[in-house]
């Protein structure tokens, strides 16, 4: 099978620079899949996992708190404000994040503290949403 270039950098670190058979994103207009010979194409990625089979049909999953992807003929490159293997999540920080949010939603806060913590009620979901695509594949 045909395999693509992919990096998946942060503003921290380069989390993964090889060859893939596919890489699959959570992007503005819902999951994108992209394999070898796919059309040009730049969008904007939320928070969530971006999963990797590798030539050796493994798979990888990252979280990232959004970003952008860009497709090139040759090349996937994922652009994350900032990423971690799924496998360093912490699923308890994350649940306590979410009740947390969720508390200070439910208070009256001002349109500045309702953005912010609206973010993080989406990153935390996001998180818990990449650990249980972890669970899923080790199944």
């Amino acid at each position: 099978m045909a395999t693509i270039k992919c990096s998946i950098v942060s503003a921290e670190e380069s989390l993964f620079d090889g060859t893939v058979k596919r890489v699959v994103a959570h992007g503005g207009m819902g999951d994108l899949g992209i394999l070898p010979n796919h059309s040009p194409l730049l969008t904007n990625l939320l928070p969530g996992p971006v999963r990797i089979v590798k030539e050796d049909d493994t798979e990888e999953v990252f979280y990232i708190s959004g970003g952008f992807l860009e497709v090139q003929p040759f090349e996937v490159l994922v652009l994350a404000d900032t990423g971690i293997r799924a496998e360093d999540l912490d699923e308890a920080a994350a649940k306590a994040a979410m009740i947390s949010a969720e508390k200070e939603l439910n208070n009256k806060v001002s349109e500045q503290d309702y953005s912010k913590t609206a973010l993080s009620l989406a990153q935390a979901a996001a998180q818990l949403r990449t650990i249980a695509e972890v669970r899923k594949k080790f199944k």
